[in-house]
């Protein structure tokens, strides 16, 4: 795998917090409901990964194809599909990729983002684009006997045969589907960074709850170590811990979540929600929203009510005068 990838999968050792998120995002039940849902409805595997996780690719699902289980029993064919996987995710995956194995099977990994960042990908594949063939079950076994890795043909035949064929319109509908999933998990995950967790220390826990309550308020780093009844250095290391987050950089997701929540409201203006949320210009909150969530106040609008904020103003001043 490309281990100098600086965010580690949930059982990575990196401290960033977005491995925590996709572990959260793998726990929930959206996802757990959508991934069953999923693979009984298409017959495809489908898994949440970390970016950076060393694991072999798909594991963990129900739905792993028979070709690919036998290879994943081998020492060097494993290899192989870890190598792809590598090879992936080397690349700056910002859209759904599709590669091939050495046995013609593709798979496709469709990115999930904290913010503007890739933390992660929903996975599918194990499919053939085109029918099986004797000539291409033969290709790939010239491979495996490069490698010295061959296990029983008839076996290997009689699975690469059964292997699951899709044409490449449908197949390219199921990963539109998991691109509009992965933008519903990544709405998610900044909400699942600030959300507390039942081991973390109980200062903690009153510091999210003092700023929960003063969102709309200037907040320093005093007035919420003093909340927790701890000096701001000895605080600071805390809070850290705990969460993955600096106070600043807390504070910052909490209030746009809290934005968000009353954007919920069509008749709410953006500039109105964004000083309610505590912010104290339009340009810091604008920078910050499009970090977070990796767009524009604006379009987040446009996405929750399919109609941008202008039109709705003109419409508004229009019918007031």
């Amino acid at each position: 795998m490309n281990a100098s990838h600086p965010l580690a999968g949930p059982t990575g050792t990196s401290d960033h917090p977005a491995h925590e998120v996709v572990a959260r995002l793998q726990n929930s039940d959206l996802f757990r409901d959508y991934q069953e849902a999923f693979e009984t409805a298409t017959g495809l595997p489908l898994i949440l990964r970390a970016v950076g996780s060393f694991q072999a690719p798909l594991s963990g699902s129900k739905q792993i194809a028979s070709f690919c289980g036998l290879m994943g029993e081998a020492g060097k064919t494993c290899a192989a599909c870890l190598k792809l996987q590598g090879t992936m995710e080397a690349q700056p995956v910002t859209a759904t990729t599709t590669v091939q194995c050495f046995a013609g099977l593709s798979e496709s990994m469709v990115p999930v983002r904290l913010g503007e960042t890739v933390i992660g990908f929903l996975q599918t594949g194990q499919v053939l684009l085109r029918p099986p063939t004797e000539k291409n079950f033969r290709t790939a076994m010239g491979e495996l006997e490069k490698w010295r890795d061959i296990a029983d043909v008839s076996t290997l035949h009689t699975a690469y045969f059964e292997t699951r064929v899709l044409t490449k319109a449908r197949y390219g509908a199921v990963l539109r589907l998991l691109a509009s999933f992965a933008s519903h998990l990544s709405l998610l995950s900044n909400e699942l960074m600030i959300k507390s967790t039942a081991t973390e220390p109980p200062a903690v826990t009153k510091a999210r709850a003092f700023i929960t309550g003063n969102l709309a308020e200037p907040l320093s780093l005093a007035q919420v170590a003093r909340s927790a009844n701890m000096s701001a250095f000895y605080f600071c290391k805390v809070f850290k811990a705990a969460t993955g987050l600096t106070l600043t950089d807390y504070i910052a997701r909490a209030r746009i979540e809290r934005t968000k929540q009353m954007l919920l409201n069509p008749h709410t203006r953006i500039s109105e929600a964004a000083f309610a949320a505590g912010f104290q210009s339009l340009s810091q909150f604008n920078r910050v929203f499009r970090r977070v969530t990796g767009e524009s106040p604006t379009a987040h609008r446009e996405h929750l009510h399919g109609q941008p904020e202008t039109k709705r103003a003109g419409s508004t001043l229009a019918f007031a005068a």
